[in-house]
């Protein structure tokens, strides 16, 4: 407030905060907070030795509570006018006119706004550098995690070995730009050059090269931009990618791309979550499918098993967690029916994806433990993102209706006449009524399951400051929602809640690529910068699977 009442009364304030120097004259003071005058006015009292320190990136604030100028009143070739009549020399000026782009502003306060929708000034632009991530190497032998800066450094217990398949896997939502150029609001921390597809991609790609994941499992791919851009570019990597653009014309979807190297496409499973027949499922959400053999030398057992791949973003709106429940449930009948081995166990899973919820919602736990009693459960508190009174409706039982075609288990539930064992009379009504009425007792149930043990590769929360981790940053918050999950071995679920579940094998975890806090993310000003130029970080795991 004290930089607004300077303004008010006609002064600047100096950089260091102390001083003050005057910067209207005595009619332009009287004008108040939505004063304006013409430029040729305007660089009489505004250009000053402290006008470089109030450069602001475009479009941060709504609204100014002061005058400001843009880079339309210049001409390129425009230099600063002698300002002072005594024509001495601007000795302090140290701003060049090729510094300004063409939609810059320059403010004549430091003021911080406080309203509704503009941002804290913890977000303010910072300087510019790179955020530092490092591996975290995790030996199952002894259960000790250890964090190593490097890959030269793994530790000998770690390494392959005969008769294992290692892989890594990458879980990236690269930020459509037809979604940030639609949602600008929450990337008025960055500056306009760096949100342009043109900067972005390229950053995107290096980042892709750099890590050199088995899979990818990429969010928010814009579909022109995939078939002329990232296929192609992904295929020269060594890359087989597929593709699953949302429905309803919407122009991005989810995209899975393995190396030729390391695996066989056995089968693809694009998913739909919207249902014209289901009035719930009315958004265009979708998922995909992958089956993959590893191309790995027969064992004595003969060969290796498959690995189930999923890739999935959910809907956003915090508000209508029913519908998020019923997306998730709708890809994990999916994975049911693609993992599921002949002698009736499953393949490792590894489900990857946006999943707009954070760790220890209802959503997140029902993944990880298998179960979840929704009763008296509001919609709004499902994926605990809604802070808000809103969205306080209780999830009804049960929360998709019967045509969808999935029990409460979510699986693909089988179509079937209800036998009845002849007698030597037919059934009459009432006893045809009460056979009605235990079927619809038993579907009533508020109780979800699920028959995978899935773990998370993250444990969300820094173990030494309990300070949570962050996937996604940008103007308005900065959280996780992205994951991956796996299924994970035996030895490493051992204890842990859930269902009892059947797999082949299993996956071990050997490594993840560290996250980061928040205030991490703002000492580069958050994201996209200018070295991450999406607004989710890149997740990335190495697995290990016994043969």
């Amino acid at each position: 407030m004290e930089a607004w009442r300077c303004v008010r009364r006609g002064y600047g304030r100096c950089v260091a905060g102390r001083g003050r120097y005057p910067m209207l004259t005595h009619h332009q003071k009287s004008l108040g907070r939505d004063w304006t005058t013409p430029w040729e006015n305007l660089q009489r009292c505004c250009w000053n030795r402290h006008v470089s320190s109030c450069m602001r990136w475009p479009g941060h604030y709504s609204r100014a509570p002061y005058p400001y100028f843009s880079s339309r009143h210049f001409s390129l070739n425009w230099r600063p006018p002698c300002l002072f009549e005594s024509r001495t020399q601007f000795q302090y000026w140290n701003w060049r006119p090729d510094n300004l782009s063409q939609t810059s502003l320059l403010h004549l306060s430091s003021y911080i706004m406080n309203t509704e929708g503009d941002e804290p000034s913890s977000k303010r632009r910072k300087h510019q550098g790179m955020i530092e991530r490092h591996w975290e190497y995790i030996c199952h032998h002894n259960k000790e995690k250890m964090k190593i800066l490097g890959d030269k450094n793994v530790d000998s217990k770690c390494e392959d070995s005969e008769n294992k398949f290692d892989f890594s896997v990458m879980s990236y939502n690269i930020l459509s730009q037809n979604l940030l150029e639609d949602n600008s609001h929450l990337y008025r921390h960055c500056r306009r050059p760096v949100l342009h597809w043109s900067f972005r991609f390229p950053n995107i790609l290096k980042e892709i090269k750099h890590f050199d994941a088995d899979v990818l499992c990429l969010q928010e791919v814009q579909e022109d931009h995939y078939g002329t851009e990232i296929r192609p570019s992904l295929e020269s990597l060594g890359y087989h990618c597929e593709y699953k653009i949302r429905t309803g014309r919407k122009p991005d979807g989810c995209a899975i791309c393995f190396k030729h190297s390391k695996f066989s496409l056995l089968s693809v499973n694009p998913v739909e979550f919207y249902r014209p027949d289901v009035p719930l499922l009315d958004r265009d959400n979708v998922g995909l499918v992958l089956l993959l053999q590893p191309k790995q030398p027969e064992t004595a057992s003969g060969a290796s098993p498959a690995i189930c791949v999923a890739n999935t973003h959910l809907l956003y709106n915090p508000r209508r967690g029913d519908i998020k429940l019923t997306q998730l449930a709708i890809l994990l009948a999916e994975i049911a029916n693609v993992a599921h081995q002949k002698d009736g166990s499953f393949c490792p899973i590894v489900m990857c994806g946006d999943f707009n919820s954070v760790p220890g919602s209802p959503l997140y736990s029902f993944i990880k433990e298998g179960k979840l009693n929704y009763e008296g459960l509001a919609i709004g508190k499902v994926s605990g993102q809604e802070q808000s009174s809103r969205g306080q409706r209780i999830l009804s039982i049960p929360i998709w209706p019967p045509n969808l075609g999935i029990s409460q288990n979510c699986v693909y539930e089988v179509q079937q006449v209800p036998k009845v064992e002849k007698t030597d009379s037919d059934l009459t009504e009432t006893q045809l009524d009460k056979t009605e009425v235990l079927v619809t007792a038993e579907k009533l149930s508020s109780n979800l399951q699920h028959r995978f043990s899935l773990s998370s590769v993250y444990s969300h929360y820094f173990p030494d400051t309990g300070i949570p981790e962050v996937t996604t940053c940008h103007s308005r918050s900065a959280i996780t929602v992205d994951y991956i999950f796996y299924s994970a071995d035996k030895g490493d679920v051992a204890g842990q809640p859930g269902t009892e579940v059947a797999l082949v094998g299993g996956l071990k975890l050997l490594a993840r690529l560290s996250l980061l806090t928040e205030q991490d993310l703002w000492t580069v000003n958050g994201l996209p910068n200018e070295n991450n130029s999406s607004d989710h970080l890149p997740l990335l795991a190495k697995f290990r699977l016994e043969l």
